[in-house]
């Protein structure tokens, strides 16, 4: 595949793996409790926003800034992506994420880790209730990322990076209360991983999949229908459709806009 032989595929998968790291790294670092007490949920919320507002601005460009499983997902079913770039993308998400994980926990103190389990269900929420939260969660989400960096809009206006991480944010805001706002399997995962605690870890997986799938559906084929024939479609997830010319396609002129790389 002309993929696997590419260097920008995988600059890529890279990019996935370094930023999953890095956004799991402050993200989960921001809800260790340093003193005693209820979390600050506005703390960690803005950190989990910035963070990924961040490294969208960062990689976007590079790999499209998913490092999510569930909204490689999306961008996979919506025929966005191969199915080979998918796999490998969700290989190098979760690698980066226990990678993230295990980098806090050796630089944390050990009365301060505690388990990093940020992701449990809070007392009176139900599975269903969990599962359910996490659908609308990522939801909107990934409603959001595919239409800030829906290439189609040629008059959209302010910053893909910045609406991403206020939709990151939201969800926090939110789910705090109920889930913990997982949102992203990986970085449930990774944590779960670490210190093989895995207590209802699917509804982190179940809730974000349907979630992103969902909201990716709906918009590319209710809100914003791409015009694609089946054949064109089975190309793109087979990956023999015609590959875009390697290295950015911005004019030094025109402002740097986050595109996915699958296109």
């Amino acid at each position: 595949m002309w993929e696997f032989r590419s260097m920008t595929f995988w600059r890529a998968v890279f990019a996935e793996f370094f930023a999953t790291m890095i956004f799991v790294f402050f993200g989960l670092g921001s809800s260790l409790r340093w003193t005693p007490g209820p979390l600050n949920v506005l703390q960690i919320a803005l950190a989990f926003g910035l963070a990924f507002a961040t490294l969208v601005q960062s990689v976007g460009h590079i790999s499209g800034a998913h490092l999510n499983p569930a909204v490689t997902f999306a961008f996979l079913i919506g025929s966005q992506m191969s199915l080979f770039r998918a796999v490998f993308y969700i290989a190098a998400q979760l690698l980066g994420a226990v990678a993230g994980a295990a980098i806090l926990y050796g630089v944390t103190p050990p009365t301060i880790r505690g388990n990093m389990a940020l992701n449990t269900l809070r007392p009176g929420v139900s599975l269903g209730q969990g599962t359910t939260v996490e659908i609308f969660l990522t939801l909107q989400y990934v409603l959001c990322v595919f239409a800030t960096t829906d290439e189609r809009r040629n008059g959209r206006l302010g910053s893909a990076a910045l609406a991403i991480g206020f939709s990151i944010t939201l969800g926090h805001l939110f789910g705090m209360y109920y889930t913990g706002a997982g949102m992203n399997p990986a970085r449930s995962f990774a944590p779960a991983a670490i210190t093989r605690n895995f207590l209802n870890h699917w509804v982190y997986w179940v809730g974000p999949i349907i979630g992103a799938t969902i909201g990716g559906l709906a918009y590319d084929f209710i809100l914003f229908p791409r015009m694609r024939g089946l054949s064109d479609r089975l190309a793109i997830l087979k990956g023999t459709h015609t590959p875009e010319p390697e290295g950015p396609q911005e004019s030094r002129g025109d402002p740097i806009e986050l595109k996915t790389q699958s296109l």
